[in-house]
């Protein structure tokens, strides 16, 4: 595409843009009177519009109907969040079956863990991707630890070449290949927080069963934004996070694969709770857990129908938008545009002040662009920020920039660059 830096070429983009009515959908925070330009999406997605309506209506079927609310009105919350799981499995690529709504991130990848890392003598170790999100280390580590591990040797950290930014794919596999005869998991994000680095995961997949070990992700950064295809990538699990991409509120709650090939592996340990039990069989309080159909069945707690009914509000926006593949056409284009317009700042200082250390490749992207600033780095995010532009810092020089494809807008990029522009004149 041939890009323009002008404000004609970015309303004329919008006007052409088949989902230009749906930044309506969102509430969006105010600066100075104005809407912000809210590029935090890969932090917390905005408010839809109806998440209030959607929770009022559980509000008062508790208020009306209290115990009663489980079984009879509109919406029952009993059976609730199967009313999602079919959006979600569209968004991550997977069977419906093999997903479920339960919560929270970090929670759902120590369950999994449970089921997915089993250690022993010879298999012990895990590979990971260097500087992911600090949850994971932590979590992967007390796991070691929990098994009787030291985490400095059981678990392998993949950093990118020196003097490089983002791993090589090759660089994955060859570490994989490597510790083939002592490896247990592979578990990696599907982008990577600080670089916005989409990696390969049907490439790790492969490369991880290859070597017998089992192949996780947590695709925190990954759901809402890219094209998954966990079922036919042949993952064996995941997790993932509703308030980013996903815009189902603070905290919202998370999600899981499981491959339905594991459904009736009974060698595989789970931390058992009532909710996972057979829904049929789940009223007669049996002693004996037995585990409900496919990813259900990983389930521990009574749904909490509040925060299904926020996912459900963003979930619905979703399917009005077609589901992911229009969002995903979108914002590789607004995503796109971003570089360019972040090239012509700098071209038109006579300096790489700001280089992107996220991939070029639209394929190995999603649309998360992590910049460099490399001077007066702080005092530009600043002068952003108070010029209306909501972005995220980074220590000790990143500023992340998401342009969401359901509520930003190509006339919002136009109008950071010449905020950009801004801050280096002031500097």
């Amino acid at each position: 595409m041939n890009y323009q830096n002008t404000p004609e070429f970015a309303h004329q983009m919008d006007d052409q843009d088949p989902l230009k009515n749906f930044r309506n959908k969102f509430l969006v925070p105010k600066h100075k009177g104005k809407d912000v330009i809210y590029f935090c999406g890969n932090s917390l997605g905005l408010q839809p519009v109806t998440s209030r309506d959607y929770a009022g209506q559980k509000f008062d079927n508790w208020k009306d109907l209290a115990i009663e609310g489980f079984f009879v009105g509109n919406d029952p919350w009993l059976g609730y969040h199967k009313k999602l799981t079919q959006t979600l499995a569209d968004i991550v690529g997977a069977k419906s079956e093999e997903v479920s709504v339960m919560n929270s991130l970090t929670v759902n990848l120590h369950l999994l863990l449970v089921s997915f890392y089993k250690p022993t003598n010879k298999r012990f170790k895990i590979i990971m991707e260097g500087g992911a999100f600090p949850s994971d280390q932590y979590a992967l580590a007390s796991q070691a630890r929990f098994h009787g591990y030291d985490p400095k040797e059981a678990i392998i950290e993949i950093f990118p070449r020196e003097g490089e930014e983002i791993l090589r794919t090759e660089d994955i596999l060859e570490t994989i290949e490597k510790n083939k005869d002592e490896l247990a998991l592979v578990l990696f994000g599907g982008i990577n927080y600080y670089t916005g680095q989409f990696f390969d995961i049907e490439a790790i997949t492969k490369g991880a069963h290859a070597a017998g070990a089992y192949a996780g992700f947590d695709l925190a950064h990954a759901a809402g934004n890219v094209v998954l295809k966990l079922h036919d990538w042949d993952v064996d699990f995941a997790c993932w996070c509703s308030y980013k991409y996903m815009n189902s509120g603070p905290g919202g709650i998370s999600g899981i694969f499981v491959n339905e090939k594991y459904f009736n592996d009974d060698s595989l340990h789970r931390f058992a709770g009532w909710w996972g039990h057979r829904e049929d069989k789940r009223f007669l309080m049996p002693h004996d857990f037995e585990a409900d159909k496919g990813a259900a069945g990983w389930q521990v707690s009574t749904s909490p129908v509040m925060l299904l009914a926020l996912h459900k509000a963003a979930l619905d926006i979703f399917e009005e938008a077609g589901g992911i593949q229009p969002l995903r056409k979108k914002s590789e284009a607004l995503t796109g545009y971003l570089e360019f317009i972040i090239g012509e700042v700098n071209a038109a200082n006579g300096d790489d002040l700001f280089k992107i250390i996220t991939p070029g490749d639209k394929q190995a992207r999603g649309c998360q662009l992590s910049i460099v600033c490399k001077q007066n780095a702080k005092a530009t995010f600043n002068y952003l920020t108070d010029h209306g532009v909501i972005g995220d810092w980074r220590e000790p020089n990143v500023i992340r920039i998401s342009p969401v494809p359901l509520y930003n807008s190509f006339s919002q990029v136009y109008a950071f660059g010449q905020i950009l522009a801004g801050a280096v004149a002031v500097d």
